[in-house]
């Protein structure tokens, strides 16, 4: 304690430990009495009307500031995680079961932004919530390592805040987009081709050179050899999910469903993917490895040289009976040459141990002589029972 001020005791730090420590002081003090020695600082004494209260609430004050902030360490942030106050939102781009994706741009850089939203405030249960978001983890785990050129370039991240506000440029949201905390959001690099899948709508009229076909097979295939380069399966290869840029390259999507092989195929077990490109083993509820990728790839390689959708006219129940059951797949065309029509045939073999790996795919594709022609006949110049495309049959 220092020297007295306009008659007051000014109060610091080491005021504060003696005052920590005047329990112990006062035992000491009783038991110096009790046995009539006393002690050394036995006649020291703290003079109430000398203490100046204000130094010593601020002393204290301080002193509890500091053991909180000792004890409250901030929640260590991801490598993955973005800063929100770069990213802007610009027009809705696609709609989706669990939420939307808008264009937009991430420090300046043209971005696709996924925001998945589950629902309402309070509308699910803490253990849908709890689900949902281990999903939405795992997908950005496993996206944010990838590094490809036939891969979509993941940029960041948010698992959302409360009260969070995006900078928005959409009509009508005052500058900012309003986003609950229930409410998590992936941003990837912004492809301007949009889907395989709506590329090949476009084109299902005037259909596909071979150069063209075995480009975007070629592209897809390498993709795909990575990600098992990699140990992970994609699990719902389809051409919705494969996105072009504006060279017409190829790049894999959504990883929503994606999770790293486990050496046991048993552990992986489960009907995960979209029904038409779904291995027979994946929709018989069977232990699955990265084989079902494989087969899902040659049904994308018919529907690129065809453009067209495999099974048009056939229900769920009915396509997954027929695959499994009677080993059925998409009739090939006669047009298709017989080398490319081997590759298909591989790929979706009903046992997965026959079927190619990723990396054997992608030397049979570049093998192809595309120099000859091949490519789908166009519709308007396909004479009358050239395809079969009317009635599926098993191979």
């Amino acid at each position: 304690m220092e020297g007295a001020a306009n008659g007051k005791l000014i109060v610091d730090e080491e005021d504060l430990q003696a005052l920590e420590n005047l329990d112990k002081h006062d035992n000491r003090e009783e038991k110096s009495k009790a046995s009539g020695k006393p002690g050394s600082k036995a006649n020291s004494f703290v003079r109430a009307d000398l203490v100046n209260l204000a130094d010593l609430d601020a002393v204290l004050e301080k002193h509890a500031i500091k053991t909180f902030s000792e004890k409250v360490e901030p929640r260590q942030k991801e490598e993955w995680e973005i800063d929100t106050s770069k990213l802007v939102l610009k027009d809705v781009i696609a709609r989706g079961t669990f939420g939307v994706v808008h264009r937009g741009t991430y420090d300046g850089q043209d971005v696709a932004v996924k925001l998945l939203e589950w629902g309402e405030e309070n509308s699910k249960s803490p253990a849908d919530i709890a689900a949902m978001r281990a999903a939405f983890i795992q997908e950005v785990v496993v996206w944010h390592k990838l590094d490809h050129p036939n891969v979509t370039k993941f940029i960041g991240a948010s698992m959302g805040s409360s009260n969070l506000q995006i900078t928005s440029t959409v009509a009508g949201n005052d500058g900012f987009v309003q986003v609950s905390s229930n409410v998590c959001c992936v941003v990837v690099e912004y492809l301007a081709g949009g889907t395989l899948k709506n590329f090949l709508i476009r084109n299902m009229r005037k259909k596909l050179t071979l150069k063209v076909v075995i480009q975007l097979a070629l592209d897809l295939s390498k993709g795909l050899d990575y990600l098992h380069s990699m140990k992970i399966v994609h699990r719902d290869v389809k051409s919705e999910n494969m996105l072009l840029d504006t060279k017409r390259r190829v790049k894999i999507a959504d990883f929503g469903v994606a999770r790293v092989e486990a050496q046991n195929p048993r552990d992986m077990t489960g009907e995960t993917g979209t029904v038409g490109y779904m291995a027979p083993e994946v929709l018989d509820g069977k232990p699955y490895n990265r084989k079902c990728d494989v087969y899902s790839f040659g049904i994308c390689l018919w529907e690129i040289y065809c453009c067209d959708m495999p099974y048009p006219d056939l229900t769920f129940a009915e396509m997954t009976s027929a695959v499994v059951h009677q080993n059925l797949r998409p009739d090939i065309p006669r047009c298709c040459p017989s080398s490319l029509a081997s590759v298909m045939k591989k790929c979706w073999d009903a046992n997965p141990d026959k079927r190619p790996n990723m990396n054997e795919v992608v030397q049979m594709l570049e093998s192809i002589d595309t120099n000859k022609g091949g490519g789908m006949i166009p519709m308007d110049a396909q004479p009358h029972g050239c395809l079969c495309f009317s009635k599926y049959r098993g191979i």
